[in-house]
């Protein structure tokens, strides 16, 4: 058996990307001198590299790394102890008869000092093992004798997102006991660009646009073919994941049938494609499928706890939330791929399905995806000073127009902290993907501060500000340098701040 070393923080592998943050906090967790043993719990949406960091965690500190599959218990206990078996060189593997016993076993790798002893997709186990979560409760909760003399650092690893959210909830059996709740997202939309090796800043909001931040869609599921230009992007788009033969092309429906909340898999299949179609509102989604709006409560409930889609507060109309699909590849697949599988599936017409869904790949698709990559440009990579303070909560937001008996859609809304005084409206923005923006649009935003004005909201630091994928005017440039309006194109949304 390894002796696991004794830093508390040791060095990233050489081959991860990324991570600092998720690497730091799982080596402090599983290096900890603490007597007994500690729980962790560390979850995300498949793809995103978590088995790779916990693989990697237990070659680097001696530490014991086992991944479930869907088995019988008896199974499961089966293969667990030959897992054991092969960890510590026993000639026969140990046959534990139920899972109490299993957890003895586990508990006993630790018994000389702090060691990791890690379970890749848990929900596995539990699915035919109910009691198991508190029979681990159980195991972890006694705090004298022989208990004190073993020391695991156990992680539970699991992607079915509703379930992991649920396993350190008030009413679960581990509620209270782990210390550790790391959550690995995907990688920052900069982060990705880098991670793909695109330079280009348009080039690499059309790509994010379809795979997102996601590690192993580049690597397992394209087989590194990377768009080499804006010109060859298209034909990408057409072998990839247009392409049938590409693992890529179904992983949007696999993404939604490897959750097991969900039940009227179609009821959720529409609700995303709802969502993707540009329906934002509970209502709007449910007259888009046919519901009621009290019919699509649920779903929206589960598809949110999964992290397929995200809800947003307006910033203005507190009682008005919106909802976006929160991963491009199914953004992607329901405003593409899925109107055309008939046609895909055949194995041809790639091309001239490109040809059609282009088209709605900008507007429905790549338009509403800058918008959120430029909010996270403001929250992650913004200088205090180019909004005068430090941003606090970023948001998109509508603001009626009484006397026109309208409304307008702000883009990028920023709330944050001015000296002491937090909360205050920094920021009112509107984004363009195709569009080169002039002094209209300044004085759209400027109109909006108005009625914001006479609506009793403070102004007095709130700075308009344009987003655009395609330029601004000469015009609306010599505003900018006059102070009167924050401008962001691409190359200051991949590289400025």
């Amino acid at each position: 058996m390894p002796s696991p070393p004794t830093a508390r923080h040791l060095p990233k592998p050489a081959d991860m990307f990324d991570r600092d943050w998720e690497w730091s906090e799982l080596t402090a967790f599983a290096t900890g001198r603490g007597a007994g043993p500690r729980l962790g719990v560390v979850s995300g949406r498949r793809r995103q590299g978590k088995s790779f960091l916990l693989q990697a965690l237990a070659e680097a500190t001696g530490g014991f790394y086992y991944a479930a599959v869907e088995a019988s218990v008896t199974e499961s206990l089966q293969l667990l102890g030959e897992a054991v078996a092969r960890y510590t060189g026993a000639s026969l593997p140990p046959r534990p008869a139920h899972w109490e016993e299993a957890l003895d076993l586990l508990f006993s790798l630790a018994a000389a000092q702090p060691l990791p002893v890690i379970i890749d997709e848990f929900p596995y186990l539990v699915r035919n093992a109910p009691a198991l979560p508190s029979q681990l409760q159980a195991a972890i909760g006694v705090r004298s004798g022989r208990h004190l003399e073993r020391h695991p650092r156990i992680l539970l690893c699991g992607s079915a997102m509703s379930f992991m959210g649920g396993l350190l909830s008030g009413t679960s059996p581990l509620y209270g006991r782990a210390g550790l709740d790391l959550v690995v997202h995907s990688l920052g939309y900069r982060e990705a660009a880098e991670f793909w090796g695109i330079d280009d800043p348009e080039l690499a909001v059309l790509t994010h646009a379809v795979v997102g931040g996601t590690p192993a869609y580049r690597r397992e599921f394209v087989d590194d073919d990377v768009p080499a230009g804006r010109d060859d992007f298209d034909d990408w788009v057409c072998r990839t994941v247009l392409n049938p033969a590409r693992p890529i092309h179904g992983e949007a429906s696999f993404l939604l049938a490897a959750e097991p909340d969900m039940r009227d898999r179609a009821l959720y299949h529409s609700v995303l494609a709802a969502v993707a179609g540009g329906n934002h509102t509970s209502g709007g989604i449910a007259s888009a499928v046919g519901r009621k709006a009290t019919d699509i409560s649920l779903p929206l409930t589960v598809l949110r706890n999964c992290g397929l889609l995200t809800a947003q507060p307006d910033a203005f109309r507190r009682n008005r939330t919106t909802y976006h699909v929160a991963e491009p590849l199914i953004a992607f697949h329901h405003a593409v791929v899925r109107p055309e599988s008939a046609v895909l599936s055949r194995r041809r017409g790639a091309a001239q399905v490109w040809s059609r869904s282009r088209a709605v790949f900008l507007s429905k698709v790549v338009g509403p995806h800058f918008e959120g990559l430029c909010r996270e440009w403001v929250e992650w990579h913004a200088d205090p000073e180019t909004f005068g303070g430090m941003p606090i909560q970023v948001s998109a937001g509508t603001v009626a127009d009484p006397a026109a008996r309208t409304s307008h859609e702000v883009d990028v809304v920023v709330h944050g902290a001015v000296g002491q005084d937090h909360g205050i409206l920094l920021s009112v923005g509107e984004v363009k993907w195709h569009k080169v923006m002039d002094l209209r649009h300044l004085e759209r935003l400027r109109h909006i501060l108005a009625l914001l004005a006479a609506r009793g909201v403070d102004t007095s630091h709130a700075r308009p500000a344009c987003y655009s994928g395609a330029g601004f005017t000469h015009e609306l440039r010599a505003a900018a340098g006059r102070g009167e309006v924050v401008l962001v194109d691409l190359n200051r949304l991949y590289r400025g701040s």
